[in-house]
């Protein structure tokens, strides 16, 4: 199932794929500017997100993220905080907030994707995603958790109990590496990735405009 993100509209609907992580904030600013996209193309969009794990080693614990940047991007503290301060002004401007903090961990994102999945064939793919990009980045709170995952899902409408089974079986464990390996092997090395209309696919949060004009021009396309 998908989620058409303006049912209202009574303008054409596009298809939106979307590969991404929870763990990575350019996904869920490339997500709004998305959205600022088709509120000034009067565009629905049919949006379906696909798995991906920017850190598919992360342990259990996870990691601070201050230590994270450093190690992963070489970044010095004093770096890490100046980009940590400009995404919460980008944020804001998109009408999303960032809450960084010393404490700030990244964690494994793996089962969070496993409800992912479960919730696209509930019809709730959609609003889970969003509720748990609020829960990490504008909550801080660890989105790895069995518990805290539970009533995220639960907020969005899901069954309690039939996310707990999904997550203590792992019963969609296999079908989750399948999908992310679906991706990565078609190339996918970086997140977020969109593939507008099943065929015009562009990497990294690229603005409302870029947006804008690749909606544009599936749907000419289609109407030709």
């Amino acid at each position: 199932m998908t989620h058409d993100t303006q049912s209202a509209t009574q303008g054409p609907v596009v298809q939106v794929d979307i590969v991404s992580d929870i763990m990575c904030p350019w996904c869920i600013i490339g997500f709004k500017q998305l959205e600022q996209a088709l509120s000034a193309t009067g565009t629905g969009a049919r949006i379906r997100w696909h798995p991906f794990e920017l850190n598919p080693g992360m342990p259990a614990e996870g990691q601070n993220l201050t230590e994270h940047i450093i190690e992963k991007y070489g970044s010095t503290p004093e770096q890490s905080a100046k980009n940590r301060s400009q995404m919460h002004a980008l944020g804001e401007g998109l009408g999303f907030t960032f809450n960084f903090s010393a404490d700030s961990r990244i964690v494994n994102s793996f089962a969070a994707h496993q409800l992912l999945d479960f919730a696209l064939g509930q019809g709730l793919q959609h609003p889970l995603k969003l509720a748990l990009f609020e829960a990490h980045f504008t909550d801080d709170k660890d989105v790895s958790d069995t518990d805290t995952l539970l009533d995220v899902a639960a907020s969005v409408g899901l069954d309690r109990a039939a996310c707990q089974q999904i997550l203590e079986t792992g019963a969609l464990a296999a079908t989750v590496r399948e999908k992310q390996q679906f991706w990565t092997s078609r190339g996918i090395s970086g997140v977020p990735s969109m593939v507008f209309g099943g065929k015009y696919l562009v990497t990294g949060a690229q603005g409302a405009e870029n947006y804008a004009q690749l909606l544009q021009k599936v749907i000419r396309e289609d109407a030709a």
